[in-house]
C-alpha cells in the first residue's frame, strides 16, 4: 500500500484528525472567490484577463490575492514567460487537479 493511502486510512479512523485535515483544506479554500478560479482553471491555463472574463465582478485586487494565497498553498501554479510583454499563466498543480472530483460532487449534489 502506498504512503498516501497508508496515511489517509490512518486520518480517516481518528475523527480529531480527520476534522484537522478538513479544517485545513477548508482553510486553504476559503473565501468567495477561490472556488470560482479553480474552476475556470480547471478548463485550462488562464492569464490574469481570461479570469475576469470568467469570472465577473471579481475586483482586479482581490483576484490578485487569491491567486497569490493559491500559489502559495500549492493549489495553483504561476509561470511567468520572459517575452517582449511579460506573460503570466496560472494553472492547476496536481494538488489542484485533486480536488475535480470535489467539484463534481458538488455539481451533482446542488443542481
Amino acid at each position: 500500500m502506498n504512503n498516501a493511502l497508508t496515511e489517509l486510512l490512518k486520518i480517516k479512523q481518528c475523527p480529531a484528525t480527520f476534522v484537522l485535515a478538513v479544517n485545513d483544506t477548508l482553510n486553504v479554500l476559503n473565501g468567495k472567490w477561490k472556488l470560482p478560479i479553480i474552476v475556470s482553471l480547471h478548463f485550462g491555463k488562464k492569464r490574469f484577463k481570461t479570469f475576469e472574463r470568467d469570472i465577473p465582478k471579481i475586483p482586479p485586487s482581490m483576484l490578485s490575492k487569491e491567486l497569490r494565497d493559491l500559489d502559495a498553498n500549492g493549489v495553483v501554479s504561476r509561470k511567468v514567460y520572459d517575452t517582449i510583454h511579460v506573460m503570466i499563466e496560472y494553472e492547476l498543480t496536481e494538488s489542484g487537479k485533486s480536488l475535480d472530483k470535489v467539484l463534481e460532487v458538488m455539481i451533482e449534489c446542488w443542481l
